[in-house]
């Protein structure tokens, strides 16, 4: 059973390349510059993208399981069914998607909006999948901290 893991260099993508690897689960991962992944050394990597339809036909190849992480980005969305219509193409039979909170409530913020309609592909399409719905990753803050200092600097 291999599972493929997109995003695997991001935030959580490590962290559930990690997990899993520490499982002894078969990773593979699509990552865009396989010299700098710094990943697990038996973690499989294809190189391309999730736009990248030949490199994504190489990485879900004798895939069980997709893990579906992508980027905020503008095109997320694309990305998204791209790999899917890829998947469902290659036989995958399972697909973990990282969604959004409350997607369902919020289709007028674009992101949430994406998030639903890939959610609403993944049931169409009949994969077998589990849709994690987390509310905020405190590791974002991190991003912001110096504009939130700055903020309270000018206050006083």
């Amino acid at each position: 059973m291999t599972i493929l893991v997109t995003g695997a260099t991001g935030t959580i993508g490590r962290q559930v390349v990690q997990h899993l690897t520490q499982r002894g689960a078969n990773i593979r991962a699509l990552v865009r510059t396989p010299a700098t992944a710094n990943l697990p050394a038996t973690v499989e990597l294809v190189q391309g993208d999730m736009l990248d339809v030949d490199a994504l036909r190489q990485a879900l190849a004798g895939v069980s399981t997709l893990f579906l992480l992508n980027a905020v980005v503008a095109d997320e969305f694309t990305q998204a069914l791209i790999t899917l219509n890829v998947a469902r193409e290659a036989g995958v039979k399972r697909v973990v998607y990282l969604s959004v909170i409350h997607s369902d409530r919020y289709v007028n913020v674009p992101h949430f909006a994406g998030k639903f309609g890939v959610e609403r592909m993944i049931e169409q399409m009949g994969f077998s999948a589990t849709i994690l719905r987390p509310a905020y990753f405190i590791d974002n803050d991190l991003t912001i901290k110096d504009v939130a200092q700055g903020y309270r600097s000018e206050e006083r």
